[in-house]
């Protein structure tokens, strides 16, 4: 499972033209599911991500987490996460897991996150063509894959 974690400072996510998510200051989250993934994957990554220290402390100091801060989150899913370019120039998607396992794995991480933060997350809509809104406060962006946890 890979995620693109992005602290702002608003995001929202809009589907043929209506706002379905919509924060203030939080983290938008894209979240990738590759085939291999398993609910251990779901787990470690939601912790990781709820207790990430990327919010600014009184001293303007990043030592805060999502947690802590009582920001809000919204998680998109996108599989374009595990793009290959290692041959020519057109992305392989290979391996990005087929709708039938990524979306329970993609419902099962946003359950657990909320857990995690003891509040609702929002989200887009799996495999819709989605604009997103987003404005980047830092900037603050973190890429962490669930496959190097060592």
């Amino acid at each position: 499972m890979k995620a693109v974690i992005q602290r702002v400072t608003k995001a929202s996510v809009t589907i043929d033209g209506t706002i379905v998510a919509s924060i203030k200051k939080g983290m938008l989250i894209l979240l990738g599911v590759e085939a291999l993934d398993t609910e251990q994957d779901i787990h470690w990554l939601s912790k990781k991500i709820a207790n990430l220290r990327i919010f600014d402390d009184l001293n303007g100091v990043m030592n805060c987490s999502l947690i802590e801060d009582e920001s809000d989150a919204i998680v998109v899913s996108q599989f374009t996460l595990h793009a290959s370019t290692k041959k020519g120039n057109r992305p392989s998607y290979i391996k990005a897991a087929k709708a039938s396992i990524a979306i329970p794995l993609y419902e099962n991480f946003i359950s657990q996150l909320e857990q995690e933060l003891g509040k609702k997350v929002q989200t887009g809509q799996f495999g819709a063509s989605m604009a997103l809104e987003i404005h980047n406060n830092g900037p603050v962006t973190i890429i962490i894959d669930s496959k190097n946890k060592i």
